[in-house]
């Protein structure tokens, strides 16, 4: 039975489609912990309600990013993780912190990357007129919204579309591809070579 430990930092809505996946589904897995960087995140309410262990570690009181990512890096490894997914986790991490969790940690980011690195990516894609927009699960390494894909899906474009309605629909997507992530990466069917993910 594998470890995940989920981050978040705000409603955790990929969390919650992860979480009841893995309910739905019997993986050979379990969802340890939620961790969020803000008391306020409304998705430790989901957690805890759902019987899965959470905690805090506020990003605000610590001096240096180095500093928090220690702490955080010690909260999370007490649940000794198989896997550690970003869920809506809003932080930028140090390199020491990604290497610790090398091969082992997930994120989705909203875009088809390497298209629209950063923040507002919907409103990107509609300033520069593509037709295709979407969403990427990817490990993590160091450098920001990079790193080897696992999974890709992708929505229409509409006349008309703002960045809201383009949002919605990219989120609705990324509800399924992200929790199908997870499940092959605890299955062991992922494997990750000069940069590529291959599906046994």
């Amino acid at each position: 039975m594998k470890n995940i430990v989920i981050l978040i930092s705000g409603r955790g809505s990929n969390m919650e489609a992860i979480v009841r996946a893995s309910q739905a589904g019997n993986w050979p897995a379990r969802i340890a912990a939620v961790i969020a960087n803000r008391a306020d995140a409304a998705g430790l309410a989901f957690a805890a309600a759902n019987g899965i262990q959470t905690a805090v570690v506020p990003s605000r009181e610590f001096p240096s990013r180095e500093a928090f990512d220690a702490a955080l890096q010690a909260e999370i490894d007490r649940y000794a993780p198989d896997l550690v997914v970003l869920a809506g986790f809003m932080r930028i991490l140090t390199e020491s912190f990604v290497r610790h969790y090398e091969g082992r940690m997930l994120n989705i980011h909203p875009s088809l990357l390497p298209s629209f690195k950063g923040l507002h990516t919907h409103q990107q894609a509609l300033d520069a007129g593509v037709k295709l927009h979407g969403a990427t699960v990817h490990f993590v390494t160091a450098e920001l919204d990079h790193g080897p894909i696992v999974a890709q899906a992708a929505v229409s474009v509409n006349d008309g579309d703002t960045e809201d309605t383009l949002a919605a629909r990219v989120l609705a997507q990324e509800h399924l591809i992200y929790p199908q992530a997870v499940l092959d990466f605890v299955e062991g069917r992922l494997t990750v070579s000069q940069g590529r993910v291959s599906r046994a």
